[in-house]
């Protein structure tokens, strides 16, 4: 296991113990990124219409389509040190 899915793992758990609930964006943000990270692409369809947050998910992973997992892990360790700081 590489040094950075190590830190991507670590950021995974690290996450699930912040003190205050981050806002929505940073949420939709988190569960890009760690999806990007961890599967790649964005895969399977598209939520029906009201499935409002499952569509939301669904759209912040598709934007980051095309960008490398190792990428994506990279920013979510980031944006979780930035949060857990």
């Amino acid at each position: 296991m590489s040094d950075l899915q190590k830190r991507f793992e670590q950021a995974a758990r690290d996450i699930q113990n912040l003190p205050d609930r981050p806002d929505n964006d940073t949420l939709l943000r988190l569960y890009a990124l760690y999806k990007q990270g961890s599967e790649g692409d964005v895969s399977g369809d598209k939520p029906g219409f009201f499935d409002f947050v499952g569509t939301a998910k669904y759209e912040a992973w598709s934007k980051l389509k095309g960008s490398s997992q190792d990428d994506a892990m990279k920013k979510y360790v980031d944006l979780v040190k930035k949060l857990t700081n």
